[in-house]
């Protein structure tokens, strides 16, 4: 199973057998004769009105009165002793406890900590027992009693009427099936809408990834669609998840789905996905499944229709498949079955939308007045063949700023422009007049390539990766640097089109002595999980980057001995 990297979760939770499981097998909880999520119900009192959990009015949650209550002498105080005052109070010094204990993972300590606190009648707040309950269901805290207590003081906090969040139900989730129960994880991810918690992905692990070790597709495949209906998109794990208990289950259209699914929003997958594609290749099921004949212009319609690279008709022909790992040769030509990968196209619609909003989001982290600026100059003096990340190419090899380097990058995209039109770069203001700038040599460049409209320097305080992405993108022509683009910058731009967008227009760079600096163009095959108009599979792996080392593809074809009919 993967392992999601991200906080602390992990789908795959393993737990020793105790005599509780045999206890709450029986009864899901024996110190209560209530079901978990029926703690935080609404509880009926006296007056109707005063529902603890009342869906028409807000709920009276109890808090702690330390954070709540000022004392009397509030206005007497100095800022720094009513900021001491908060510091000492019991829930703060607890909270702290509680926050080492979870950074140590001492669930022990956490518990004595926490029944300590209700002897002297500390108040917990949700983030007290969030500390708790993650603890309980993560690593140690699975294994003997931590099941048992984490249920426990999951049910303390119904009893108090704290508010569970999203990382209450995450980790309540996560205790059930620690105990073998994902029903039970699913149904307090259900719960979550009665309480206006919108679910997140993390939420869901604990219930698909449970439901998938145990084989149960079915119930697999409902988490999946309340995920869809909840907004929330699954990624390579929970696809890889759902893909495996498909291969098991023999469900081939649902093993179809998935490995769609991959193409389009993982595109390259982990070797422990890929090692499941493989497994579904590999299985006799999947040779007995696919289309003896088929309709080849309906299949041709559904390539032109995806805009290439896959039909999306079902499996096609019958016998046995050929699995092999293989690298792709220069122009996209596999080496093992010699069908050539094609480069799938991109709607100019779609980039001009992502250039908007690439746009709107720069405005909104620049000064805008700035960008605005650098629009309206675009306008006049582009659009570019290709834009130069220059502060990425001047320091590729060095520490100090080579305006050399630079110079010969920019006449080898000026030669191989058909325009012969000089590319754009774009540098910090700083890079322009300090240091080497400085050089009267340098100094006579800066000045060339700002006659000739082909420099832009970024005001101080900006992000120059802003301004160079968004003239290559507005341009639709090439970028030239080796940034990843992966820190929270590009992240923010979505993983729908801007990887797509990215793998065809970004000119990468290495560096050696005798050959100096060598681009690479972007290649002329998209990859991407590919499905051939004769039924054939190319899945492309993270192992390799198609500069020093070769990137590793999946090729799974059948016998050469396809049928296909015009109908």
């Amino acid at each position: 199973m993967l392992v999601r990297r991200m906080g602390y979760f992990s789908p795959s939770l393993s737990i020793k057998t105790s005599p509780f499981f045999s206890i709450l097998t029986k009864n899901p909880f024996p110190f209560h004769h209530l079901h978990p999520i029926q703690f935080f119900k609404p509880i009926h009192t006296k007056s109707p009105q005063t529902h603890l959990f009342s869906m028409n009015q807000k709920p009276n949650f109890t808090t702690s009165a330390a954070f709540l209550q000022e004392p009397t002498n509030t206005k007497t105080l100095s800022n720094r002793s009513a900021k001491k005052a908060r510091r000492d109070a019991p829930e703060s010094v607890l909270r702290h406890q509680l926050d080492q204990c979870s950074k140590r993972g001492d669930l022990q300590e956490a518990i004595r900590l926490y029944e300590e606190a209700k002897l002297n009648n500390i108040t917990l707040n949700v983030h007290h027992y969030n500390v708790l309950l993650y603890l309980c269901s993560s690593g140690s805290g699975t294994e003997g009693c931590g099941i048992e207590k984490g249920f426990q003081i999951f049910k303390q906090m119904g009893v108090n009427g704290v508010a569970p969040n999203e990382a209450t139900f995450t980790s309540a989730a996560r205790l059930a099936v620690a105990k073998q129960d994902p029903e039970m994880a699913f149904d307090l991810v259900k719960k979550m809408k009665s309480f206006g918690v919108p679910p997140k992905l993390r939420s869901y692990g604990p219930a698909l990834f449970g439901f998938c070790e145990k084989g149960m597709a079915d119930k697999a495949y409902e988490v999946d669609v309340h995920m869809g209906e909840s907004g929330v998109v699954a990624e390579e794990a929970e696809l890889s998840a759902l893909l495996k208990v498909s291969t098991f289950s023999k469900k081939a259209d649902k093993v179809y789905e998935m490995m769609h699914r991959l193409r389009a929003s993982v595109r390259q997958v982990c070797e422990e996905t890929v090692g499941v594609v493989e497994d579904w290749f590999n299985s006799e099921y999947a040779a007995e499944v696919g289309l003896q004949d088929w309709d080849a212009r309906k299949v041709k319609e559904g390539v032109v229709k995806g805009g290439g690279g896959w039909h999306g008709q079902g499996w096609l022909g019958k016998g046995n498949w050929t699995v092999v790992r293989v690298e792709m040769d220069s122009s996209g030509v596999c080496r093992s079955c010699g069908e050539k990968l094609v480069c799938i196209d991109i709607d100019p619609k779609e980039t001009e939308n992502f250039a908007n909003s690439l746009a709107e989001l720069a405005s909104e982290r620049e000064v805008k007045a700035n960008f605005v600026q650098f629009q309206d100059w675009l306008q006049k003096h582009g659009p570019f063949d290709a834009v130069v990340d220059g502060a990425n190419v001047g320091l590729i090899t060095q520490r100090n700023f080579n305006f050399s380097q630079l110079r010969s990058v920019v006449n080898k995209l000026r030669q191989m422009s058909e325009s012969k039109k000089l590319p754009l770069v774009i540098l910090h203001k700083s890079r322009t007049t300090g240091g080497p700038a400085q050089h009267p040599n340098n100094k006579k460049l800066l000045e060339s390539w700002k006659k000739a409209g082909a420099l832009y320097a970024t005001p101080h305080g900006s992000n120059d990766d802003w301004y160079w992405l968004y003239a290559a993108v507005s341009s639709k022509g090439l970028l030239l640097t080796n940034d990843e683009m992966r820190d929270h910058l590009f992240q923010l731009l979505g993983t729908s089109f801007f990887p797509r967008w990215k793998e065809k227009h970004q000119i990468r760079m290495t560096a050696s002595r005798d050959d100096g600096l060598k681009l690479h163009m972007p290649p002329p095959y998209s990859i991407v999980i590919q499905e051939s108009e004769q039924g054939c599979w190319h899945v492309p792996t993270l192992t390799g980057d198609d500069l020093e080392i070769p990137r590793q593809w999946l090729c799974a074809t059948r016998k050469k001995a396809l049928h296909s009919v015009f109908r």
